[in-house]
């Protein structure tokens, strides 16, 4: 059997591993209609195996680059989930204090490619922090199946809590100079916008593909924002003419990427959505910004 490639695979299969991974559908429906493109040499067996995640195979910047100092904390969040797990991360040859990220995962915790992305963050000149929302519960359990599960029992409002908290942890760490941004992806995306909305001071806010504040909240973003949307994912698009009917309304500072014919979660390499020229150009605009704002 040839090897499965991104081109051959129908957009209604995206589509419906988008369903699968917002979980819209069960493991067992999924499969049953994934079954309906396993045509012509293709298994069910080897779709699942092309559409899940390869995590360690597409690592950018290794655990124990030596360019980095990276270790987990733990920090407190009384609003929220009580304890944090995070991923901190700085340059190991920083000198001076420098510009702050918290990095928000995705609907299934702190897995190894938002590691990944936090280091990534560092590399690039910043101290982050990427917490883990399933710390209450044990944390990242090493698959996104029972990650997702794990993160639909804890209260998204409550999850806030715990990035706003990780803002805080940050913008007080030694190395820090008070300025902190935020990038968050998916859920993450939902985070960083909504971190836009409760934090007076937050410097910068990069949600990608997220779900958007309600128009009553936005008059209370202070911080300018970078909002970057993939072209194909038409159920997060669909609020934004009326966020930013609502920006405009309020003279927020904003800027706006839609990347064309391209996947929610274009900027994830560890599954065929990913489309490397929209991801690089998105993460240096991300890059870019933070270099703006937070130094």
């Amino acid at each position: 059997m040839n090897e499965i490639k991104k081109e051959d695979i129908k957009q209604e299969v995206f589509d419906l591993y988008d369903d699968y991974a917002h979980n819209r559908v069960e493991r067992r429906d999924f499969m049953q209609k994934l079954s309906a493109y396993a045509v012509g040499g293709i298994t069910v067996a080897s779709l699942m195996s092309f559409l899940m995640p390869d995590y360690h195979g597409a690592i950018q910047v290794q655990a124990n680059d030596p360019r980095l100092k990276s270790d987990y904390v733990t920090y407190d969040s009384p609003k929220g989930g009580g304890k944090i797990k995070a991923l901190l991360s700085e340059p190991a040859d920083a000198k001076g204090k420098l510009g702050g990220i918290v990095i928000v995962h995705e609907n299934r915790g702190l897995n190894p490619h938002i590691e990944d992305v936090a280091r990534r963050a560092a590399l690039a000149g910043f101290i982050s922090i990427a917490p883990d929302a399933l710390t209450p519960l044990g944390g990242y359990p090493g698959n996104d199946d029972d990650g997702r599960t794990m993160q639909s029992k804890r209260d998204r409002n409550e999850m806030l809590e715990d990035f706003i908290a990780g803002f805080e942890y940050l913008k007080n760490h030694k190395d820090c100079n008070g300025k902190i941004g935020v990038v968050g992806f998916c859920f993450g995306g939902w985070i960083a916008n909504m971190m836009a909305v409760r934090i007076p001071d937050l410097a910068a806010a990069v949600p990608f593909y997220g779900g958007q504040p309600a128009a009553e909240d936005v008059p209370k973003i202070k911080a300018p924002l970078l909002i970057q949307y993939a072209g194909l994912d038409t159920r997060v698009n669909e609020g934004w003419p009326a966020y930013e009917a609502a920006l405009k309304a309020n003279n927020k500072e904003y800027t706006v990427y839609t990347y064309p014919e391209v996947n929610h979660g274009f900027h994830n390499d560890t599954t065929p959505r990913y489309d490397k020229p929209a991801a690089e150009l998105a993460w240096k605009r991300t890059v870019d910004f933070f270099n703006a704002k937070l130094k």
